[in-house]
């Protein structure tokens, strides 16, 4: 693959180790996951944690063969009460943090964030492709400082996945939030069993050189995505494939808005109002939406 220049930002770049053949999925986000965290007023240490998950959550839904919608969500009994990322099959990425006390904003939460924000929980995945379809969920306990040792513990558990991640988000010069994801996956079915030796031996050779991608350069726009995959791992003969597009994009919408509100009861209509108005927030996008008495009279008419 040559060095050439290729888009960076709000993307997933399949590629494949022609020596080894063991798949991989380089994600970049910029303005996609800066819309994400802007949205909200987080701490540094809570912002960077959704960061890295959106752009996991994006490595992850990439490499499976879905139509809807897969779901990261961490869930603790500490500060953070849950975090939630999604990715739909078309890239549209959303997610957001629910809070239940202060909110520790030091250099102990920025080195081991899972313990000092979630505390004791577990982090599950799930592939939700409609109510007429089985889904598909893993779950494990929170177990690590970080969300990369949290996923990594998964991917130990999990007969799904063998896989390997390194995830950074940060702020880059201008305090924009940007996330990277890099994850190595081995495929069994392409592996020969008679060759066992030879392909552990590479595959600990390809995560040295996956662990020595440094944090800026998996999240610095000024390196293209296959300038990074050539300076790794271009003695494996890494070969590229067409990216996909990633974006923020929230699936609320008036009509979803108007048909909750419907269902309620009168009296739980009437506890919902406040200065002769029902406000609706959504969580993730945080848009209000607001309705007025003759608006929820008429509504509820129609």
């Amino acid at each position: 693959m040559p060095a050439g220049a290729g888009d960076s930002d709000n993307i997933v770049q399949p590629f494949v180790l022609d020596t080894s053949r063991f798949h991989g999925r380089l994600v970049r986000l910029g303005s996609a996951v800066d819309d994400i965290i802007s949205r909200h007023d987080y701490s540094d240490p809570v912002a960077a944690v959704l960061a890295e998950s959106v752009a996991l959550t994006s490595a992850l839904a990439a490499a499976l063969k879905f139509d809807g919608v897969f779901n990261l969500q961490l869930s603790g009994d500490g500060p953070v009460k849950f975090l939630v990322s999604d990715v739909t099959n078309a890239g549209n990425l959303r997610g957001y943090v629910g809070l239940r006390g202060d909110i520790p904003d030091d250099d102990a939460a920025r080195r081991a964030p899972i313990p000092h924000l979630f505390g004791n929980g577990h982090i599950s995945f799930t592939v939700d492709q409609g109510v007429h379809t089985e889904r598909y969920q893993g779950i494990v306990d929170l177990n690590g400082a970080t969300l990369q040792d949290c996923v990594h513990h998964y991917f130990q558990q999990s007969d799904q996945f063998s896989a390997a991640v390194k995830l950074h988000g940060g702020r880059d010069v201008s305090g924009r939030w940007r996330a990277g994801a890099m994850m190595l996956q081995r495929s069994p079915e392409t592996e020969d069993p008679n060759q066992q030796e030879p392909t552990e031996e590479a595959w600990r050779s390809s995560l040295i050189m996956l662990s020595s991608c440094t944090d800026a350069e998996l999240i610095d726009p000024d390196i293209s995505a296959h300038n990074l995959l050539f300076r790794l791992f271009n003695e494996d003969g890494v070969r590229v494939f067409d990216t996909r597009a990633l974006r923020f994009a929230c699936r609320c919408s008036e009509g979803k808005v108007e048909r909750v509100l419907r269902s309620l009861s009168d009296a739980e209509l009437v506890d919902l109002i406040v200065d002769d108005r029902v406000t609706v927030t959504c969580e993730f996008c945080n848009e209000e939406r607001a309705y007025d008495r003759a608006q929820l009279a008429q509504l509820r008419a129609s």
